[in-house]
């Protein structure tokens, strides 16, 4: 059974929206895989659907709207959403810089080209199905599934290893066990820590601070080789 994609286009014009869900219907057809489309006219209206609905895998974003612009509403999602993969669609060049805070994966100027979206979208469904790659972990009260893409960091505590996800969980195995299980959003800081690079908001001469205020500690010489891995993934 193939994988539904679902995905959202926020556009204050009509047929721009029209248009893009054309060019989705023909992606979706040549790749063979299935879509779930929803648009939005306003960032406002997505954002009162999102509330009830975070399952989205795909944004396609215009910047320019209404009282709220495509950049803030992305600002939004980040806050709780590290995954989603967002796609900006703009009229203007100017705006592209406005969106390294939010991690886009790519931004297209109006009028759309087909080639340039079917490219960017096969971009973004081989970093969701990364996404999906999950652990399974054995505890003393039975197994326990967790999407790599959940978690924040690994802790060595004696001779056990707490996973920091949406909860955490600790089991009996070394670092380095878990360090051959996961993939290049992670990167190991000493003898005690494994980072996921996309959670860290900042990093200090003496931390790695996470976007939810964390502070792991670096060990000595660990400064410039941590910020080469985040430079690296851009």
């Amino acid at each position: 059974m193939n994988e539904t994609y679902k995905i959202a286009i926020v556009d204050d014009s009509k047929e721009d929206r029209n248009y893009i869900e054309a060019l989705l219907n023909t992606w979706s057809k040549d790749n063979g895989c299935d879509i779930s489309i929803k648009d939005f006219e306003s960032a406002e209206s997505f954002l009162f659907n999102y509330s009830e609905e975070k399952d989205f895998d795909i944004l396609l974003l215009d910047i320019e709207m209404g009282d709220m612009d495509g950049v803030s509403m992305a600002k939004e999602i980040r806050k709780g959403n590290e995954t989603v993969q967002i796609i900006f669609i703009t009229g203007y060049s100017d705006y592209i810089a406005d969106g390294y805070d939010v991690a886009a994966l790519n931004y297209l100027i109006k009028p759309v080209n087909n080639e340039k979206l079917l490219g960017v979208l096969n971009k973004a469904t081989s970093k969701i199905v990364k996404n999906e790659k999950k652990l399974i972990l054995k505890t003393t009260e039975g197994m326990v599934v967790m999407p790599i893409r959940e978690i924040k960091y690994l802790e060595v505590q004696q001779n056990y290893v707490t996973v920091h996800g949406k909860t955490d969980v600790t089991v009996k195995k070394t670092l380095g066990e878990f360090e051959k299980e996961l993939d290049e959003r992670f990167f190991r800081l000493g003898r005690s820590y494994i980072v996921n690079l996309s959670f860290i908001r900042k990093v200090t001469k003496n931390d790695a601070i996470l976007t939810d205020d964390t502070k792991i500690p670096l060990p000595r010489g660990y400064y410039d080789e941590i910020n080469k891995a985040i430079i690296k993934r851009i």
